[in-house]
């Protein structure tokens, strides 16, 4: 699909985040279940998948046939983010034919002492044809990574960032409702979404699509949530 199939494909729609790490329960080291995931989201009416890692990226797109947002999660010494934060990810993304790759462009320390904008260039100059997501945690963020290249941006990364760790909690629907206007690239809406009443709100405000993980693909997460809902109680 070109570009504008796929921005077209996504608008108005929850792309759902089918991803497992290790230490998660999902995570099996000799088999992903996250095609199985994905499978299940595809059913449900999902035309987009967010995953991370080669594996799960090529096995979605094999089981489901549908597009896909890809990402690899590695801690690396200096850096302060693991999404995609260098070369090494973005070549795994690409071989493993991502339609998009998202790259963190938080303004937080980089191993290699480059700015985000300075890195997407040099991805961008390797792969002249790449569809770059930028996970981003704030305004100042998102308009930044747009004027280096990115081709849509995300609000992922807001609340996991040490300038943004006192947004728990609700959406940043104020956050999303801001990009959405600054930015003429489309924007998704990605972080504590955890209602079907707050994904429409947020493309009610603005938002191009809507990124849902937790709240559909990770059973522990979900359970939790009960959990703690009944702390307290007594029988």
């Amino acid at each position: 699909m070109t570009k504008e199939q796929l921005f077209a494909l996504m608008k108005g729609q929850i792309i759902v985040s089918c991803q497992a790490t290790p230490g998660e329960p999902l995570y099996d080291p000799e088999r992903s279940v996250m095609p199985l995931m994905a499978r299940a989201a595809r059913l449900a009416g999902a035309k987009m998948i967010r995953t991370s890692s080669a594996r799960d990226i090529a096995g979605i797109k094999e089981e489901t046939g549908l597009p896909v947002i890809g990402l690899i999660k590695r801690e690396y010494p200096g850096y302060c983010g693991r999404i995609t934060m260098t070369m090494r990810e973005v070549d795994e993304c690409m071989d493993a034919l991502a339609d998009i790759v998202s790259i963190d462009c938080t303004f937080n320390a980089r191993g290699d002492g480059l700015t985000p904008g300075e890195f997407l260039k040099q991805v961008r100059a390797k792969y002249p044809n790449i569809i770059i997501m930028a996970d981003c945690a704030t305004l100042e963020e998102g308009v930044a990574a747009f004027e280096a290249g990115a081709d849509l941006v995300g609000s992922t990364m807001n609340g996991y960032t040490p300038q943004t760790q006192d947004c728990k909690g609700e959406p940043n629907y104020e956050l999303v409702r801001q990009l959405a206007k600054a930015l003429p690239c489309p924007v998704i809406a990605e972080g504590r979404v955890h209602t079907p009443e707050q994904a429409r709100r947020m493309l009610e405000i603005g938002a191009w699509a809507v990124v849902v993980g937790g709240a559909i693909t990770r059973p522990l997460e979900i359970a939790q949530r009960y959990f703690r809902a009944i702390e307290g109680l007594t029988t």
